[in-house]
Protein backbone atom coordinates (compact mmCIF):
# COMPACT_ATOMS: atom_id res chain seq x y z
CA UNK A 1 0.00 0.00 0.00
CA UNK A 2 3.10 2.29 1.03
CA UNK A 3 4.50 1.79 -2.32
CA UNK A 4 1.67 3.40 -4.22
CA UNK A 5 0.29 6.04 -1.57
CA UNK A 6 0.05 9.46 -2.20
CA UNK A 7 0.94 12.00 0.73
CA UNK A 8 -2.95 13.21 0.58
CA UNK A 9 -4.67 10.17 0.51
CA UNK A 10 -6.40 8.03 3.33
CA UNK A 11 -5.80 4.67 3.35
CA UNK A 12 -8.20 2.07 2.45
CA UNK A 13 -7.34 0.08 6.39
CA UNK A 14 -10.44 -0.62 7.47
CA UNK A 15 -11.95 -4.27 7.36
CA UNK A 16 -15.38 -5.33 7.14
CA UNK A 17 -15.55 -6.30 10.79
CA UNK A 18 -14.51 -3.08 12.14
CA UNK A 19 -16.77 -1.19 9.98
CA UNK A 20 -19.56 -3.43 11.21
CA UNK A 21 -18.55 -3.46 15.02
CA UNK A 22 -17.97 0.70 14.91
CA UNK A 23 -21.69 1.03 13.13
CA UNK A 24 -23.13 -1.28 16.10
CA UNK A 25 -21.38 0.44 18.98
CA UNK A 26 -21.15 3.85 18.24
CA UNK A 27 -24.41 4.37 19.50
CA UNK A 28 -22.80 3.21 23.29
CA UNK A 29 -21.65 5.45 24.88
CA UNK A 30 -21.48 6.02 28.73
CA UNK A 31 -24.77 7.65 28.46
CA UNK A 32 -26.56 4.23 27.94
CA UNK A 33 -25.10 2.83 31.59
CA UNK A 34 -25.26 6.27 33.94
CA UNK A 35 -26.78 9.13 32.25
CA UNK A 36 -30.34 7.34 31.25
CA UNK A 37 -30.69 6.81 35.17
CA UNK A 38 -31.43 11.19 35.17
CA UNK A 39 -33.96 10.51 31.71
CA UNK A 40 -35.82 7.91 33.55
CA UNK A 41 -36.12 9.87 37.12
CA UNK A 42 -37.05 13.14 35.10
CA UNK A 43 -39.97 11.12 33.02
CA UNK A 44 -40.74 8.01 34.76
CA UNK A 45 -40.96 4.83 32.85
CA UNK A 46 -42.65 7.13 29.58
CA UNK A 47 -38.65 7.43 29.12
CA UNK A 48 -39.17 5.02 26.35
CA UNK A 49 -41.12 7.07 24.67
CA UNK A 50 -38.74 9.37 24.68
CA UNK A 51 -36.13 7.24 23.20
CA UNK A 52 -38.80 5.59 21.00
CA UNK A 53 -39.31 9.32 19.44
CA UNK A 54 -34.71 10.13 20.12
CA UNK A 55 -34.20 6.32 18.03
CA UNK A 56 -37.17 6.87 15.40
CA UNK A 57 -35.43 10.67 14.66
CA UNK A 58 -31.68 9.07 14.55
CA UNK A 59 -33.05 5.89 12.47
CA UNK A 60 -34.51 8.44 9.44
CA UNK A 61 -31.62 11.00 9.29
CA UNK A 62 -29.09 7.74 9.26
CA UNK A 63 -31.32 6.36 6.61
CA UNK A 64 -30.67 9.92 4.62
CA UNK A 65 -27.58 10.38 5.19
CA UNK A 66 -26.41 6.44 3.58
CA UNK A 67 -28.68 7.54 0.47
CA UNK A 68 -25.73 10.40 -0.30
CA UNK A 69 -23.33 8.17 1.32
CA UNK A 70 -24.12 5.23 -1.22
CA UNK A 71 -23.86 7.63 -4.06
CA UNK A 72 -20.51 9.06 -3.09
CA UNK A 73 -18.45 8.18 0.18
CA UNK A 74 -16.50 10.59 1.32
CA UNK A 75 -14.26 11.22 4.37
CA UNK A 76 -16.12 14.35 4.74
CA UNK A 77 -19.60 12.57 4.76
CA UNK A 78 -22.52 15.26 5.56
CA UNK A 79 -20.36 18.15 5.59
CA UNK A 80 -19.15 17.42 1.63
CA UNK A 81 -22.73 17.01 1.07
CA UNK A 82 -24.13 20.56 2.52
CA UNK A 83 -21.01 22.00 0.44
CA UNK A 84 -22.56 20.93 -2.98
CA UNK A 85 -26.51 20.76 -1.61
CA UNK A 86 -26.78 23.94 -0.12
CA UNK A 87 -23.80 25.85 -0.11
CA UNK A 88 -20.31 26.18 0.55
CA UNK A 89 -20.85 28.21 3.48
CA UNK A 90 -23.00 25.25 4.61
CA UNK A 91 -20.69 22.47 4.26
CA UNK A 92 -17.89 25.00 5.91
CA UNK A 93 -19.82 25.86 9.02
CA UNK A 94 -21.22 22.59 10.05
CA UNK A 95 -17.94 20.42 9.07
CA UNK A 96 -16.29 22.96 11.88
CA UNK A 97 -19.38 22.92 14.14
CA UNK A 98 -18.93 18.85 14.12
CA UNK A 99 -15.39 19.05 14.47
CA UNK A 100 -15.72 21.04 17.86
CA UNK A 101 -18.79 18.93 18.60
CA UNK A 102 -16.00 15.88 19.19
CA UNK A 103 -12.69 18.17 20.20
CA UNK A 104 -15.32 18.91 22.94
CA UNK A 105 -16.03 15.28 23.97
CA UNK A 106 -12.61 14.12 23.90
CA UNK A 107 -11.83 16.20 27.52
CA UNK A 108 -15.26 14.96 28.69
CA UNK A 109 -14.85 11.26 27.76
CA UNK A 110 -11.23 11.40 29.33
CA UNK A 111 -12.21 13.39 32.41
CA UNK A 112 -14.53 10.20 33.20
CA UNK A 113 -12.69 7.33 32.48
CA UNK A 114 -9.92 9.64 34.70
CA UNK A 115 -12.57 9.85 37.48
CA UNK A 116 -13.01 6.00 37.51
CA UNK A 117 -9.35 5.12 37.53
CA UNK A 118 -8.94 7.62 40.45
CA UNK A 119 -11.20 5.77 42.37
CA UNK A 120 -9.29 2.30 42.04
CA UNK A 121 -5.84 4.02 42.23
CA UNK A 122 -6.72 7.29 44.68
CA UNK A 123 -2.76 8.18 44.78
CA UNK A 124 -2.67 9.17 41.38
CA UNK A 125 -4.42 12.73 40.47
CA UNK A 126 -7.60 12.75 37.63
CA UNK A 127 -5.53 14.92 35.66
CA UNK A 128 -2.57 12.67 35.33
CA UNK A 129 -4.70 10.04 34.34
CA UNK A 130 -6.42 11.91 31.75
CA UNK A 131 -3.26 13.16 30.11
CA UNK A 132 -1.94 9.24 30.13
CA UNK A 133 -5.72 8.35 28.16
CA UNK A 134 -5.70 10.71 25.99
CA UNK A 135 -1.90 10.50 24.65
CA UNK A 136 -2.25 6.91 24.53
CA UNK A 137 -5.00 7.06 21.99
CA UNK A 138 -3.70 9.57 20.20
CA UNK A 139 -0.60 7.33 19.94
CA UNK A 140 -2.65 4.43 18.60
CA UNK A 141 -4.29 7.11 16.23
CA UNK A 142 -1.61 8.36 15.19
CA UNK A 143 -0.23 4.88 13.38
CA UNK A 144 -3.12 3.76 10.67
CA UNK A 145 -6.79 3.82 11.01
CA UNK A 146 -6.12 -0.23 11.19
CA UNK A 147 -5.48 0.13 14.58
CA UNK A 148 -8.01 2.25 15.38
CA UNK A 149 -10.58 -0.26 13.77
CA UNK A 150 -8.95 -2.83 16.01
CA UNK A 151 -9.21 -0.46 19.31
CA UNK A 152 -12.72 -0.11 18.65
CA UNK A 153 -14.00 -3.51 17.67
CA UNK A 154 -12.57 -4.71 20.60
CA UNK A 155 -14.26 -1.99 22.67
CA UNK A 156 -17.49 -2.41 20.97
CA UNK A 157 -17.49 -6.16 21.32
CA UNK A 158 -17.14 -5.95 25.30
CA UNK A 159 -19.92 -2.69 25.21
CA UNK A 160 -22.05 -5.40 23.18
CA UNK A 161 -21.47 -8.47 25.23
CA UNK A 162 -22.28 -6.20 28.25
CA UNK A 163 -25.46 -4.94 27.36
CA UNK A 164 -26.63 -8.26 26.22
CA UNK A 165 -25.66 -10.19 29.56
CA UNK A 166 -27.17 -7.52 31.31
CA UNK A 167 -30.80 -7.86 29.06
CA UNK A 168 -30.23 -12.06 29.91
CA UNK A 169 -29.93 -11.00 33.86
CA UNK A 170 -32.50 -8.85 33.47
CA UNK A 171 -35.16 -10.78 31.76
CA UNK A 172 -34.30 -13.71 34.13
CA UNK A 173 -35.61 -11.45 36.99
CA UNK A 174 -38.59 -10.39 35.26
CA UNK A 175 -39.64 -13.79 34.88
CA UNK A 176 -38.43 -14.66 38.63
CA UNK A 177 -35.50 -16.71 37.72
CA UNK A 178 -33.44 -15.25 40.04
CA UNK A 179 -32.98 -16.38 43.29
CA UNK A 180 -31.12 -13.32 44.97
CA UNK A 181 -33.41 -10.92 43.21
CA UNK A 182 -35.05 -8.15 45.58
CA UNK A 183 -37.17 -7.37 42.16
CA UNK A 184 -39.52 -9.37 39.42
CA UNK A 185 -42.55 -9.03 37.43
CA UNK A 186 -43.28 -5.24 35.39
CA UNK A 187 -45.63 -3.71 37.57
CA UNK A 188 -43.09 -0.65 37.74
CA UNK A 189 -44.07 0.22 34.96
CA UNK A 190 -47.59 1.59 35.82
CA UNK A 191 -47.35 0.75 39.90
CA UNK A 192 -45.91 4.36 40.94
CA UNK A 193 -47.96 6.97 40.15
CA UNK A 194 -48.77 5.95 37.00
CA UNK A 195 -46.71 5.58 32.84
CA UNK A 196 -45.85 8.93 32.51
CA UNK A 197 -45.80 10.72 36.67
CA UNK A 198 -44.83 14.06 35.74
CA UNK A 199 -46.80 14.66 32.31
CA UNK A 200 -45.84 14.68 28.38
CA UNK A 201 -43.00 18.17 29.06
CA UNK A 202 -40.80 15.69 31.16
CA UNK A 203 -41.02 13.09 28.24
CA UNK A 204 -39.84 15.99 26.35
CA UNK A 205 -37.15 17.18 28.57
CA UNK A 206 -36.03 13.37 28.53
CA UNK A 207 -36.25 13.19 25.13
CA UNK A 208 -33.41 16.55 24.83
CA UNK A 209 -31.69 14.30 27.20
CA UNK A 210 -31.84 10.63 25.11
CA UNK A 211 -30.79 12.65 21.84
CA UNK A 212 -27.56 13.34 22.50
CA UNK A 213 -26.56 9.74 23.63
CA UNK A 214 -27.18 8.67 19.66
CA UNK A 215 -24.60 11.08 18.71
CA UNK A 216 -21.89 9.08 17.04
CA UNK A 217 -23.94 6.85 14.75
CA UNK A 218 -23.27 8.65 11.80
CA UNK A 219 -19.40 8.08 12.27
CA UNK A 220 -20.02 4.72 9.99
CA UNK A 221 -20.57 7.21 7.28
CA UNK A 222 -17.25 8.67 7.71
CA UNK A 223 -15.37 5.65 8.43
CA UNK A 224 -16.76 3.28 5.42
CA UNK A 225 -14.24 5.65 3.32
CA UNK A 226 -11.79 4.19 4.69
CA UNK A 227 -12.82 0.62 4.01
CA UNK A 228 -12.46 -1.30 0.80
CA UNK A 229 -16.61 -1.67 0.14
CA UNK A 230 -17.99 1.70 1.37
CA UNK A 231 -21.11 1.27 -0.46
CA UNK A 232 -21.90 -2.39 0.82
CA UNK A 233 -20.56 -0.96 4.34
CA UNK A 234 -22.88 1.62 4.49
CA UNK A 235 -26.25 -0.14 3.16
CA UNK A 236 -25.50 -2.96 6.11
CA UNK A 237 -24.63 -0.66 8.59
CA UNK A 238 -28.13 1.57 8.03
CA UNK A 239 -30.07 -1.40 7.53
CA UNK A 240 -29.21 -2.23 10.94
CA UNK A 241 -29.51 1.01 12.57
CA UNK A 242 -33.10 -0.02 13.86
CA UNK A 243 -32.51 -3.69 15.03
CA UNK A 244 -29.08 -1.78 16.97
CA UNK A 245 -31.55 0.68 18.96
CA UNK A 246 -34.45 -1.20 19.83
CA UNK A 247 -32.34 -3.61 21.28
CA UNK A 248 -29.75 -1.50 22.97
CA UNK A 249 -31.68 1.01 24.12
CA UNK A 250 -35.15 0.34 24.08
CA UNK A 251 -35.14 -3.47 25.71
CA UNK A 252 -32.44 -2.43 28.03
CA UNK A 253 -34.49 0.79 29.65
CA UNK A 254 -37.60 -1.72 29.36
CA UNK A 255 -35.69 -3.65 31.81
CA UNK A 256 -35.13 -1.05 34.18
CA UNK A 257 -38.04 0.68 34.60
CA UNK A 258 -39.63 -2.68 34.97
CA UNK A 259 -38.01 -3.79 37.39
CA UNK A 260 -36.97 -0.24 39.56
CA UNK A 261 -39.43 2.24 40.64
CA UNK A 262 -38.84 5.53 38.67
CA UNK A 263 -38.25 7.46 41.91
CA UNK A 264 -35.74 5.12 43.37
CA UNK A 265 -32.99 7.79 44.73
CA UNK A 266 -30.27 5.41 43.58
CA UNK A 267 -31.45 5.43 40.09
CA UNK A 268 -29.73 9.00 38.72
CA UNK A 269 -27.34 9.11 41.25
CA UNK A 270 -25.99 5.78 40.64
CA UNK A 271 -27.00 5.01 37.24
CA UNK A 272 -29.56 1.97 35.76
CA UNK A 273 -27.39 -0.25 35.31
CA UNK A 274 -25.13 -0.69 38.48
CA UNK A 275 -28.79 -0.23 40.71
CA UNK A 276 -30.98 -2.56 38.21
CA UNK A 277 -27.40 -5.18 38.62
CA UNK A 278 -27.89 -4.47 42.88
CA UNK A 279 -31.43 -5.14 43.00
CA UNK A 280 -31.06 -8.40 41.53
CA UNK A 281 -28.18 -9.55 43.64
CA UNK A 282 -25.52 -9.57 40.69
CA UNK A 283 -22.32 -9.46 43.17
CA UNK A 284 -20.12 -6.98 42.79
CA UNK A 285 -22.07 -4.58 40.37
CA UNK A 286 -20.62 -1.66 41.10
CA UNK A 287 -17.10 -2.88 39.68
CA UNK A 288 -18.61 -4.31 36.96
CA UNK A 289 -20.52 -1.39 35.82
CA UNK A 290 -17.57 0.72 36.57
CA UNK A 291 -15.38 -1.37 34.29
CA UNK A 292 -18.20 -1.25 31.15
CA UNK A 293 -18.55 2.36 31.23
CA UNK A 294 -14.48 2.97 31.69
CA UNK A 295 -14.66 0.56 28.06
CA UNK A 296 -17.65 2.79 27.00
CA UNK A 297 -15.28 6.36 27.62
CA UNK A 298 -12.42 5.26 26.21
CA UNK A 299 -14.26 3.45 22.96
CA UNK A 300 -15.84 6.74 22.82
CA UNK A 301 -13.49 9.11 22.96
CA UNK A 302 -11.13 6.54 20.42
CA UNK A 303 -13.93 7.38 18.37
CA UNK A 304 -13.97 11.15 19.22
CA UNK A 305 -10.12 11.78 18.26
CA UNK A 306 -11.25 9.49 15.03
CA UNK A 307 -13.83 11.73 13.46
CA UNK A 308 -12.83 15.36 14.42
CA UNK A 309 -9.09 14.18 12.95
CA UNK A 310 -11.39 12.71 9.33
CA UNK A 311 -13.70 16.18 9.83
CA UNK A 312 -10.70 18.53 10.00
CA UNK A 313 -8.82 16.28 6.68
CA UNK A 314 -11.61 16.92 5.21
CA UNK A 315 -12.10 20.62 5.40
CA UNK A 316 -8.34 20.79 4.43
CA UNK A 317 -8.96 19.27 1.23
CA UNK A 318 -11.51 21.75 0.33
CA UNK A 319 -9.61 24.63 1.71
CA UNK A 320 -11.41 24.99 4.82
CA UNK A 321 -8.47 24.19 7.25
CA UNK A 322 -5.21 24.60 7.25
CA UNK A 323 -3.32 22.74 4.48
CA UNK A 324 -1.30 20.98 6.87
CA UNK A 325 -3.92 19.10 8.01
CA UNK A 326 -4.67 16.92 4.43
CA UNK A 327 -1.36 15.35 4.80
CA UNK A 328 -0.82 11.90 5.42
CA UNK A 329 2.23 9.58 6.58
CA UNK A 330 3.23 6.15 4.83
CA UNK A 331 0.68 4.37 6.64
CA UNK A 332 -2.23 6.72 5.16
CA UNK A 333 -3.21 8.56 8.45
CA UNK A 334 -3.59 12.19 8.47
CA UNK A 335 -1.33 12.80 11.58
CA UNK A 336 -1.41 16.34 11.50
CA UNK A 337 -5.45 16.60 11.70
CA UNK A 338 -4.99 13.86 14.85
CA UNK A 339 -2.32 16.16 16.06
CA UNK A 340 -4.02 19.42 15.77
CA UNK A 341 -7.54 18.11 16.84
CA UNK A 342 -6.06 16.85 19.78
CA UNK A 343 -4.05 20.09 20.58
CA UNK A 344 -7.59 21.85 20.62
CA UNK A 345 -8.71 19.30 23.06
CA UNK A 346 -5.56 19.59 25.30
CA UNK A 347 -6.84 23.69 25.11
CA UNK A 348 -10.16 22.44 26.51
CA UNK A 349 -8.87 19.88 29.28
CA UNK A 350 -6.58 23.25 30.03
CA UNK A 351 -9.38 25.51 30.37
CA UNK A 352 -11.28 23.11 32.74
CA UNK A 353 -8.79 23.24 35.36
CA UNK A 354 -7.56 26.96 34.63
CA UNK A 355 -10.46 28.94 33.82
CA UNK A 356 -13.71 29.59 35.84
CA UNK A 357 -16.27 26.96 35.98
CA UNK A 358 -18.38 29.09 33.89
CA UNK A 359 -15.95 29.34 30.82
CA UNK A 360 -16.05 25.89 30.83
CA UNK A 361 -20.30 25.45 30.74
CA UNK A 362 -20.43 27.75 27.92
CA UNK A 363 -17.82 25.86 26.27
CA UNK A 364 -20.01 22.55 26.93
CA UNK A 365 -23.22 24.46 26.21
CA UNK A 366 -21.74 25.51 22.71
CA UNK A 367 -22.10 21.85 21.30
CA UNK A 368 -25.04 21.29 23.33
CA UNK A 369 -27.55 21.87 20.14
CA UNK A 370 -24.91 20.93 17.46
CA UNK A 371 -25.96 17.23 16.88
CA UNK A 372 -29.75 18.80 15.85
CA UNK A 373 -27.86 21.23 13.81
CA UNK A 374 -26.15 18.02 11.94
CA UNK A 375 -29.67 16.32 11.65
CA UNK A 376 -31.01 19.57 10.73
CA UNK A 377 -28.18 19.76 7.86
CA UNK A 378 -27.92 16.17 6.58
CA UNK A 379 -32.18 16.10 6.23
CA UNK A 380 -31.99 19.87 3.33
CA UNK A 381 -28.73 18.38 1.54
CA UNK A 382 -30.65 15.02 1.02
CA UNK A 383 -34.14 17.05 0.04
CA UNK A 384 -32.15 18.75 -2.56
CA UNK A 385 -29.66 16.41 -3.62
CA UNK A 386 -32.24 13.84 -4.33
CA UNK A 387 -33.85 16.40 -6.32
CA UNK A 388 -30.73 17.20 -8.38
CA UNK A 389 -30.30 13.76 -9.01
CA UNK A 390 -34.20 13.39 -10.16
CA UNK A 391 -33.31 15.71 -12.58
CA UNK A 392 -30.66 14.52 -14.43
CA UNK A 393 -32.45 10.84 -14.09
CA UNK A 394 -29.89 8.95 -11.96
CA UNK A 395 -30.71 6.27 -10.94
CA UNK A 396 -31.01 6.25 -6.43
CA UNK A 397 -29.51 2.87 -5.27
CA UNK A 398 -30.45 3.29 -1.52
CA UNK A 399 -33.22 5.82 -1.18
CA UNK A 400 -34.80 7.66 1.67
CA UNK A 401 -38.50 5.97 2.47
CA UNK A 402 -41.88 8.10 1.55
CA UNK A 403 -39.59 11.04 -0.48
CA UNK A 404 -40.37 13.99 -0.12
CA UNK A 405 -42.90 13.68 2.90
CA UNK A 406 -40.88 11.86 5.45
CA UNK A 407 -37.86 14.04 4.98
CA UNK A 408 -39.94 17.33 5.67
CA UNK A 409 -41.65 15.42 8.57
CA UNK A 410 -38.05 14.88 10.03
CA UNK A 411 -37.39 18.65 9.19
CA UNK A 412 -40.28 19.74 10.84
CA UNK A 413 -39.63 18.10 14.00
CA UNK A 414 -36.03 18.90 14.22
CA UNK A 415 -37.05 22.61 13.93
CA UNK A 416 -40.14 21.94 16.70
CA UNK A 417 -37.54 20.17 18.94
CA UNK A 418 -35.26 23.24 18.82
CA UNK A 419 -38.19 25.64 19.76
CA UNK A 420 -38.68 23.79 22.57
CA UNK A 421 -35.09 24.02 23.49
CA UNK A 422 -35.50 27.90 23.17
CA UNK A 423 -38.22 28.29 25.01
CA UNK A 424 -37.17 25.66 28.05
CA UNK A 425 -35.52 28.04 30.51
CA UNK A 426 -33.45 24.61 31.32
CA UNK A 427 -31.68 24.16 27.64
CA UNK A 428 -32.22 28.23 26.52
CA UNK A 429 -28.29 28.52 27.63
CA UNK A 430 -27.49 26.19 24.74
CA UNK A 431 -29.31 27.50 22.23
CA UNK A 432 -28.11 30.79 22.41
CA UNK A 433 -24.57 29.55 22.74
CA UNK A 434 -24.94 27.11 19.85
CA UNK A 435 -26.58 30.00 18.04
CA UNK A 436 -23.59 32.57 18.77
CA UNK A 437 -20.42 30.01 17.69
CA UNK A 438 -22.73 29.01 14.72
CA UNK A 439 -23.01 32.40 13.14
CA UNK A 440 -19.48 33.03 14.24
CA UNK A 441 -18.55 30.16 12.14
CA UNK A 442 -20.74 31.34 9.43
CA UNK A 443 -19.03 34.26 9.33
CA UNK A 444 -15.89 32.69 8.60
CA UNK A 445 -17.17 30.47 6.48
CA UNK A 446 -18.86 33.37 4.26
CA UNK A 447 -15.32 34.97 4.31
CA UNK A 448 -13.35 31.61 3.45
CA UNK A 449 -15.62 31.66 0.79
CA UNK A 450 -15.03 35.18 -0.43
CA UNK A 451 -11.36 34.66 -0.37
CA UNK A 452 -11.85 31.48 -2.64
CA UNK A 453 -13.95 33.14 -4.86
CA UNK A 454 -11.14 36.13 -5.32
CA UNK A 455 -8.32 33.51 -5.52
CA UNK A 456 -10.40 31.86 -8.44
CA UNK A 457 -10.73 35.06 -10.44
CA UNK A 458 -7.00 36.19 -9.85
CA UNK A 459 -6.22 33.02 -11.17
CA UNK A 460 -8.53 33.38 -14.13
CA UNK A 461 -6.72 36.74 -15.22
CA UNK A 462 -3.35 35.65 -15.09
CA UNK A 463 -4.42 32.49 -17.35
CA UNK A 464 -6.05 35.12 -19.68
Amino acid sequence: MSGTHNSNDLAQGLKQRHVTMLSIAGVIGAGLFVGSGHAIAEAGPAVLLAYAAAGTLVVLVMRMLAEMAVASPDTGSFSTYADKAIGHWAGFTIGWLYWWFWVLVIPLEANAAATILHAWFPNVAIWAFTLIITLLLTATNLFSVKNYGEFEFWFALMKVVAIIGFIILGLAAIFGFMPNSQVSGVSHLFDTQGFMPNGMGAVLAAMLTTMFSFMGTEIVTIAAAESKDPCKQITKATNSVIWRICLFYLVSIFIVVALVPWNHGPLAEVGSYQTVLNLIGVPNAKVIVDIVVLIAVTSCLNSALYTSSRMLFSLSKRGDAPAIAQRTNGSGTPHWAVLLSTAAAFLAVFANYVAPAAVFEFLLASSGAIALLVYLVIAISQLRMRRQRMARGERIAFKMWLFPGLTWATILFIVGILTVMLIRPDHRVEIIATGLLTIAVVAAGLLTARKHKALAAGRAVLNN
